[in-house]
């Protein structure tokens, strides 16, 4: 009876251990500009808001593609998806749903784009691109690895395992997804993996040249890499040294006769076996059937004792490593003593929530007051910012920046100990009516020139160069003196300016509004990153209001665009907070003098804007008249990229130049 039992033991202990299955991984998006942009509440803006809502609700299917049209000729929206061969049917809907929203949000006005996971691909455009070969846009995501072995016996597996491929994916047909996968013995005892697959839409010749395409695009894009990506709307290759895909079966079954054949010799014995037992007693029947049941009781019993302490046993070491990367004993607090300084992080302590978690006051033993930022357990890009940040603010010191007093780790627990600042976020005072009161010009200038003192800091002064990428008021903390105090440096990057001016990135974080436009359309950053954004606080500081929801009463535009027609129509001063304009310390020389700076720091051309350092000269009001500033980034009536209340982790891409910082996220 219990060998009987061993294969269902085997595989339950398979299933309770299975690890969390990983979350589809954004790869590159490509925003066309071929067919035009479109505006808000248009026809077709109406339509793809609708189609992006509806991807969540997709009713499963079996090949794991989609062909969806929406509204008539003059806004509609055809999209195609596609899942991988490998991905499951609810995995698939998860993938396509979450590849949607994301492209709206890095194409906010372009009709046609198209953005690749590792396990799906999301297609939109007002024209028609069902049943179409498409090569183009053509793209690929290589390794950071170089294979240094035999190069010739490299190329010569790796183009044997492509070329097979190629040959049998067009043939799979529909039903099995136009998927296959592969693999091959490569140089220095290596196996090489890989995959193709072509939309199901297109023909088998289609299929195959576009293939082919891809393969021909390897030695230019991806020589010797270990790993990579060649990516078309209409097909997609991927190889690398392990297996990154599930087993699947692609192999056509074999045929089944259509009527059954008649019982062997052996079977009809089997059958007249199977009559003879039909007399043993029930009594006995009912004993087998029990002790098989104890002992598969005691089994999962078993199991699950074995994989609690397995998972303890991998949270422990997860949390020693992470320990080991960040531990400074003198700065490690206590969870308990957290807790319990913050009443069980209760929603009376709260101080507010950002993309990565919550904050919540506390007061420890010594009536020393103290925020606690304790990491959201669902944070997907969690664990590395809680170690960014750490690792960077513990080396910074500055009045200007908030001060980082300690961590602390226990199991899933993530946290970081900060000064209490009793005023907490700039944005609390500015955006309010209330206490909007209470910020005169004076207090105003202060802030401005606070926080420009802690990113020449940052950028130039401290031995660490850092581009903190998500300045914003809402991360602008105030003590009781209103001094100005920068904070989250979740997603901040440490610069070498020894080698570059400028970097790009695969994955762009921070908040629509704030963000400079050559960060957003191409993922490229450099210090004037941060003078974008410092402008745009600038601006909201002066006015009193979000750039994400300015409203001119006449006409739509957002802050960056009124400020800009007022300057270059002589009445900048329209621009100004009316409860500013009431008090007795209002100085319409220096705030004409900010709107100034600001519009300069929020220019189109990265070389325009000035540095930091030029900034806190300009702030003085003894220093010489300013140049004019020119045309602001993102300057619209209507078309408005909208800010969200939140940091977000955006993944995107370079159509050129890609390549140098890109890494492969292969499953």
């Amino acid at each position: 009876m219990l060998s009987l039992l061993l294969p269902l033991i085997s595989l339950l202990i398979h299933i309770q251990c299975l690890t969390v299955e990983s979350q589809p991984v954004p790869l590159k998006q490509i925003c066309s500009n071929v067919t035009g942009n479109f505006t808000v509440n248009t026809p077709y803006a109406v339509n793809l808001d609708r189609l992006i809502s509806s991807l969540s609700s997709l009713r499963q299917n079996g090949n794991g593609f989609y062909n969806i049209s929406i509204g008539d000729s003059d806004g509609k929206v055809n999209s195609v998806l596609q899942c991988r061969g490998d991905v499951k049917p609810e995995d698939c809907i998860n993938c396509v749903a979450m590849a949607g929203k994301r492209l709206v949000t890095l194409c906010p006005v372009q009709k046609e784009a198209i953005i690749w996971y590792d396990k799906c691909t999301v297609r939109y455009s007002n024209r028609t691109i069902f049943n179409l070969l498409e090569i183009y846009p053509q793209t690929s995501i290589t390794g950071t690895r170089n294979f240094t072995g035999d190069r010739d016996a490299w190329e010569k597996s790796l183009r044997d395992l492509l070329e097979g491929l190629r040959g049998r994916v067009s043939v799979i047909g529909r039903r099995k997804k136009n998927f296959v996968v592969g693999e091959t013995s490569g140089p220095s005892f290596q196996t090489l993996y890989g995959l193709a697959q072509c939309t199901p839409d297109i023909s088998e010749e289609d299929c195959s040249y576009c293939l082919s395409q891809g393969v021909a695009k390897i030695p230019s894009c991806c020589d010797m890499k270990t790993g990579s990506y060649v990516l078309s709307p209409s097909c997609l290759l991927a190889y690398a040294p392990w297996r990154f895909y599930d087993p699947v079966d692609t192999d056509e079954p074999s045929s089944v006769p259509s009527t059954p054949s008649r019982p062997t010799k052996n079977e009809t014995r089997s059958v007249a076996q199977g009559e003879k037992n039909r007399g043993v007693p029930k009594a006995l029947i009912f004993a087998v059937v029990s002790a098989a049941l104890v002992v598969l009781v005691v089994v999962l019993l078993v199991i699950f004792i074995r994989c609690r302490t397995k998972n303890k046993r991998k949270t422990n070491n997860e949390e020693r490593k992470l320990e080991e990367d960040i531990s400074t004993d003198s700065m490690r607090f206590d969870f308990t003593m957290l807790q319990d300084a913050t009443s069980q992080f209760s929603l009376e302590n709260k101080l507010g929530e950002g993309g990565f978690g919550a904050v919540y006051k506390g007061v420890l033993i010594d009536g020393q007051e103290i925020a606690v930022k304790r990491l959201s357990k669902n944070a997907q890009q969690g664990e590395t910012e809680f170690k960014n940040e750490f690792l960077l603010v513990a080396k910074l010191q500055h009045r200007n920046l908030v001060k980082l007093l300690g961590y602390s780790i226990e199991g899933s627990e993530r946290l970081l100990v900060y000064e209490f600042l009793p005023h907490t976020s700039l944005d609390k005072f500015i955006f309010d009516p209330i206490e909007g009161k209470e910020m005169e010009w004076e207090i105003r200038y202060k802030i401005i020139g606070g926080v420009a003192r802690g990113l020449v800091y940052l950028h130039q002064d401290s031995r660490l160069r850092i581009i903190h990428r998500d300045l914003k008021a809402s991360n602008i903390l105030l003590d009781e003196e209103m001094t100005p105090k920068i904070a989250d440096f979740g997603m901040a990057r440490l610069f070498d300016i020894d080698h570059t001016t400028q970097r790009y990135t695969n994955r762009i974080v921070g908040t629509f509004g704030y963000m400079a436009p050559e960060y957003v359309m191409h993922g490229q950053f450099s210090f004037k990153t941060d003078v974008y954004s410092f402008g745009v606080l600038v601006l909201e500081i002066i006015s009193g209001k979000k750039n994400s929801c300015f409203s001119n009463e006449d006409s739509m535009e957002d802050l960056l665009s009124f400020a800009w027609r007022n300057w270059k129509e002589g009445v900048a001063l329209n621009l100004v907070d009316k409860v500013l304009m009431t008090m007795s310390s209002y100085s319409s020389n220096m705030i004409l003098r900010c709107i100034n700076i600001g519009l300069l720091c929020v220019q189109e051309k990265v070389k325009e804007r000035p540095s930091m350092a030029s900034v806190l000269l300009m702030l003085d009001e003894h220093t010489l008249a300013l140049s004019e500033p020119s045309k602001p980034g993102f300057f619209s009536h209507s078309d408005m990229v909208s800010d969200t209340s939140s940091s977000l982790g955006l993944n995107n891409a370079k159509t050129s130049n890609y390549n140098s910082n890109t890494e492969l996220y292969l499953r």
